[in-house]
């Protein structure tokens, strides 16, 4: 049987799913030796999951600085601390590496806002955008597309939590953990799909009901 998937996917079907969250070894990295460290063994990997944390800002017109850097394997996350450590010259040797594919979902904001911390060139990264757009789905969402690949609910609660606070929350760490990881299973479930085009794209039953009412 072919999994389903659907182009657009009802938000409001997210609260009564399953939650999922990160199981594996989170590790907070607030040091450059902890980050040389770090980057040796995230580099060791075959794949990895990328995303940045931004302390949000209820000024008009102001933007914090990205404070937090996630990188996940399959099982351990690492959490750059940025607000502490800065770019330092083991996360500018990460974001430069070309090697190992690093996947996030709109990277493009990612990249621009660790680049307003200092410079550097491009490595390897591979936005899942771009790849969802291939089999037809619009939703661009990691929850939304989460729950359409998996049928299971990333929680978001913490995204508008303080990223510059002395000591992270436990939740805040499996929250940012979470988002990582999340793009590795993403991508390797989308490059499943379109190998074996083992899936079947349907319009979300709430549009087809929205559809068939405007007719």
């Amino acid at each position: 049987m072919k999994k389903i998937i659907y182009r657009k996917y009802d938000k409001t079907k997210i609260g009564s799913l399953p939650r999922v969250s990160f199981e594996g070894r989170i590790v907070t990295v607030i040091t450059e030796k902890e980050a040389e460290k770090a980057v040796d063994y995230l580099l060791s990997q075959p794949i990895l999951g990328i995303d940045t944390e931004t302390r949000p800002s209820f000024k008009k017109g102001h933007v914090n600085e990205v404070a937090l850097l996630q990188v996940s394997t399959h099982d351990v996350c690492f959490l750059f601390r940025l607000n502490l450590i800065g770019m330092s010259a083991a996360v500018i040797r990460l974001l430069e590496d070309t090697t190992v594919p690093k996947i996030g979902l709109s990277l493009r904001d990612d990249l621009m806002m660790l680049g307003r911390r200092a410079e550097f060139s491009r490595g390897r990264f591979i936005d899942l955008q771009n790849h969802v757009e291939e089999i037809g789905v619009e939703d661009m969402s990691l929850q939304k597309l989460y729950a359409n690949f998996f049928g299971q609910k990333i929680s978001k609660r913490d995204r508008l939590s303080n990223w510059e606070a002395e000591i992270l929350k436990d939740k805040q760490k499996v929250y940012a953990a979470t988002d990582a990881w999340a793009c590795i299973m993403l991508y390797e479930e989308l490059m499943r799909l379109e190998q074996t085009g083992d899936y079947e794209l349907k319009e979300d039953d709430h549009v087809q009901e929205h559809t068939v009412t405007e007719g």
